[in-house]
C-alpha cells in the first residue's frame, strides 16, 4: 500500500505527460478544470485546452467534431453531467459514428460526499456500457489511472473513464504494473470464493481477503478495471475454480460490474454471484466514509457476502 491519491489527481498528472507524448491530444472541460484537474494540462499546453463553459452537451459535440480532424479529445466534467446530461450526445454524436473521443468523468459514485444525491452518479457505468462501441474503464488507484489514460490515447474509439474525488490507497506497483484494455488482473489467488472488484472497492476487496483468511477461507481477488469489454476468460476460469463469486463496486447493483459479471457467468458456468453495491437507491449528503458505511460498501459487507456465496455452492 502506498500513498493516498485521488484518481482525478492522477488524471491531471497523466494529461501533463500525454501533452508531451501526443501533440494531437486536446482537452475540453465544462468550467470545472480545477476540480477535474484538467487545469494541470491547461498550465502546460494552453493552446490545446478549451473551456467550453457549462455546456456539456455542446462540449461532446465539439469533441466529436475535433476527432474527425485527427485530434484526440479528452473531455471532462463531473460524471453526473457527462454520463447523465450529455448521454444523448455521447450516444449519437460519439458512439454511433464510432469516433475517437475520451470521456474522462470525475466525481463519480457516493464518495463525492457532501455534494449529495444530485451529484452522486451511481448509474454512470450502467449508462455508458449500454451504448454500442463504448469502452468503459474504472481504475482502482493512481497508478492504474495514469496507465489507463496513456493507453486510451493509442486506442481508436470512444472511451469512458470513471474517476473519483476521494483520495484512495495506491495498491499497484508503479514499476511493475501493466495495463491492458479488456484484461482483468488477478491480485490474489484463492480457492473458496472469488471477489471481483472495480475502482475504489478493489482496496476493500484486498482487505476482505485478509479478514477471510483469518477464518480459514481462501479468497481470490480480481481487479476488473475494464467493465466493457469485460474479461470473460478470466471470470469463467475463476468461476470454475472457486465456484462462487462476489462483486464489489461503488455503483448501483443494477447495470454495473455485478450485472456485467452475472451476464458472463450465467451463460458460461452458472455459480452463485452476490453483489456488493448500492441497492437501487439514491445517495445523500455526508462524509464519504459514513456514506460507504451506510450503503454497505465495506470490507465487512464483502466478507459477509463471500461467506453467503460459499454457502450457496452446489
Amino acid at each position: 500500500m502506498g500513498n493516498k491519491i485521488a484518481t482525478r489527481e492522477a488524471y491531471g498528472k497523466a494529461l501533463v505527460k500525454l501533452s508531451n507524448i501526443n501533440e494531437n491530444v486536446v482537452v475540453l472541460d465544462a468550467d470545472l478544470s480545477k476540480s477535474t484537474k484538467t487545469a494541470d494540462f491547461k498550465a502546460v499546453a494552453p493552446e490545446r485546452f478549451i473551456n467550453m463553459g457549462i455546456a456539456e452537451a455542446n462540449m461532446m459535440g465539439v469533441a466529436a467534431g475535433l476527432s474527425t480532424c485527427g485530434k484526440v479529445p479528452y473531455v471532462s466534467t463531473f460524471a453526473m453531467f457527462a454520463a447523465g446530461r450529455a448521454f444523448e450526445q455521447i450516444r449519437n454524436s460519439i458512439c454511433y459514428p464510432n469516433l475517437n473521443v475520451k470521456v474522462c468523468a470525475t466525481h463519480a459514485g457516493l464518495t463525492v460526499g457532501e455534494d449529495g444525491a444530485t451529484h452522486q452518479s451511481v448509474e454512470d457505468i450502467s449508462l455508458m456500457r449500454s451504448i454500442p462501441n463504448m469502452t468503459v474503464i474504472n481504475p482502482a488507484d493512481a497508478v492504474e489511472t495514469e496507465a489507463a489514460i496513456l493507453a486510451i490515447a493509442d486506442y481508436k474509439g470512444p472511451c469512458y473513464v470513471r474517476l473519483g474525488r476521494l483520495a484512495v490507497n495506491t495498491i499497484n506497483d508503479e514499476k511493475n504494473y501493466k495495463f491492458e484494455i479488456g484484461k482483468g488482473v488477478t491480485l490474489e489467488d484463492g480457492n473458496d470464493v472469488t471477489i471481483v472488484a472495480t475502482g475504489m472497492m478493489v482496496d476493500l476487496a484486498l482487505q476482505a481477503k485478509n479478514d477471510l483468511s483469518k477464518e480459514g477461507i481462501s479468497a481470490r481477488v480480481i481487479n476488473i478495471h475494464t467493465i466493457k469489454p469485460i474479461d470473460k476468460e478470466l471470470l469463467v476460469k475463476a468461476a470454475k475454480e472457486t465456484g462462487a463469486i462476489v462483486t464489489a463496486e461503488e455503483h448501483s447493483v443494477i447495470g454495473g460490474l455485478g450485472s456485467a459479471v452475472s451476464e458472463v457467468i450465467t451463460e458460461e458456468v452458472p455459480v452463485p454471484v452476490l453483489k456488493v453495491g448500492i441497492k437501487d437507491t439514491f445517495g445523500e449528503s455526508g462524509k464519504p466514509g459514513e456514506l460507504l458505511e451506510k450503503y454497505g460498501l465495506t470490507t465487512q459487507a464483502i466478507v459477509e457476502h463471500s461467506k453467503k456465496a460459499i454457502s450457496l455452492k452446489k
